[in-house]
């Protein structure tokens, strides 16, 4: 069972994020998605909503599947418009238009005069979609995009009678971490740390590194009979806090699981303790994205050694141990469940960069 519910404290539907929900949340069906004041509807692909003028504006879209013209890349977006049902039909499960759209169509005009404004929209992606970035069985809040561009464009496939198809294409981009709404953890924490000194990243998935204590200057006398006491720094670490449904729906999927080297840790109270690892990391420079595709269930050894470089995983899904792995047996390829697909693009992207240093 996914981990999908009506949230307690909600804030009312409006342009931007919605108060109490923070990229990353996921939820069953698109009927939890309207409850929860994401989008306004439960099929259409545009959220539509009232502006102080009284105009139609767009604040959400819903990729699960679409057009042949869409194109996801997580930081941008390639979103075909919307047509009356009248006007579609579908060849193999896709979707194909009859007659060209128009940009005179409420909900392309809406997300038109977003454009127009510069109001950003929530992206909640579903199940169906690119295989990148998709949930698993479920739709999922990724955050705030804005309309960069529009333009009407020769859709791919022709009417049924061979007649081109003019499309209402939209052109959307992901908006930086800084503008994705903090949670409330997230908010305490940066007050915690406002003014200090960050620590330098390293490696890859590395989550700060504390300053190590000076060296005495060689030949340097010391003063005689003074108390020498541990030197007290402060560090600054550095962690993506984001809703955490992802992660849980990949453990709980393997049940705990390492998918490297098999272990499953269980604690006394009988729960299994595992930690989910992104293998193209979150945070700069790698900007991989918080998706169940891009998550292992590993232990916290795994964890570590994937992050550190001490295995990768080649194209057959066989696990290369590269160095610094003692004691550890891993298996001879990663173990993946039909439910979870770890896509091949995240994989190549870690043992590449590990390959090239």
């Amino acid at each position: 069972m996914i981990d999908s519910f009506q949230y307690d404290v909600v804030g009312e539907r409006k342009i931007g994020h919605i108060d109490g929900i923070a990229p990353g949340a996921e939820f069953h069906r698109r009927v939890q998605v309207k409850r929860n004041n994401l989008h306004s509807d439960t099929v259409r692909g545009i959220s539509k909503l009232v502006d102080d003028d009284g105009s139609y504006i767009a604040d959400a879209i819903v990729l699960h599947g679409g057009y042949q013209d869409d194109h996801d890349d997580w930081d941008t977006i390639r979103y075909t418009g919307a047509s009356p049902d009248k006007d579609k039909y579908e060849v193999k499960g896709v979707p194909r238009l009859r007659r060209s759209q128009s940009w005179d169509y409420a909900d392309n005009a809406a997300l038109k005069r977003s454009y127009e404004r510069g109001y950003p929209v929530r992206v909640i992606r579903g199940w169906n979609g690119d295989s990148r970035y998709s949930p698993i069985n479920c739709y999922r809040y990724d955050g705030l995009y804005l309309v960069t561009d529009i333009r009407t464009a020769i859709a791919q496939s022709p009417a049924p009678d061979g007649t081109p198809i003019k499309i209402c294409q939209f052109d959307l981009k992901r908006l930086p971490e800084d503008r994705q709404d903090p949670t409330a953890l997230e908010g305490q924490i940066a007050d915690l740390l406002e003014g200090r000194e960050g620590a330098p990243e390293e490696g890859l998935g590395s989550e700060g590194i504390a300053d190590e204590p000076d060296e005495q200057a060689v030949g340097e006398e010391e003063p005689a009979q003074q108390e020498k006491f541990p030197e007290t720094r402060m560090t600054r670490i550095q962690r993506l806090i984001r809703d955490n449904a992802v992660i849980r729906n990949v453990k709980r999927l393997h049940d705990g699981e390492c998918q490297v080297c098999g272990l499953r840790l269980v604690g006394p109270h009988g729960k299994p303790y595992s930690e989910g690892a992104h293998i193209r990391p979150l945070g700069k420079p790698h900007r991989g994205p918080d998706v169940e595709p891009n998550v292992l269930c590993l232990c916290p050894n795994c964890h570590v050694g994937l992050d550190m470089g001490a295995f990768v995983i080649d194209d057959d899904w066989s696990i290369v141990v590269r160095a610094g792995v003692f004691g550890l047996n891993v298996r001879p390829k990663l173990k993946q469940r039909p439910k979870h697909k770890v896509h091949l693009d995240y994989v190549r992207y870690h043992r590449e960069w590990w390959s090239s240093r």
